[in-house]
């Protein structure tokens, strides 16, 4: 993948929080490859295991379902996006009310291949 972009970050962002917004994990999971690692603090809060990150979309997969399950309220509302070299960072506000940064670091297929999520 080249140079990310703000147009390709303003797009990606736009359909991710649209995909989440609609709970559509498929099409939140189709922008994510194999091998990804996604890190968070509400991984452990989730799942009730002392972990903060999982390997593989199977495991993304079983904990967005659970999160998903847990949150049916749940909607984002993008803020701010911006991009680098090969990551974009979505700054987006969630049901709850809080305010998030998402970092995903994307491969040379155009897939995140590891993301960070961080809360104010």
């Amino acid at each position: 993948m080249s140079l990310i972009d703000a147009e390709f970050a303003a797009r990606f962002a736009r359909d991710w929080a649209q995909a989440w917004n609609d709970h559509d994990l498929d099409a939140i999971l189709g922008a994510y490859a194999e091998d990804v690692e996604f890190h968070s603090p509400r991984i452990r809060v989730v799942t009730g295991r002392p972990v903060d990150s999982v390997v593989g979309k199977t495991a993304l997969r079983d904990y967005w379902s659970r999160a998903l399950e847990m949150g049916r309220d749940l909607y984002f509302e993008v803020d701010q996006v911006f991009a680098g070299s090969d990551t974009l960072t979505i700054v987006y506000t969630n049901h709850r009310s809080q305010t998030v940064a998402e970092t995903l670091v994307f491969d040379g297929k155009g897939r995140v291949r590891r993301g960070y999520v961080a809360y104010a």
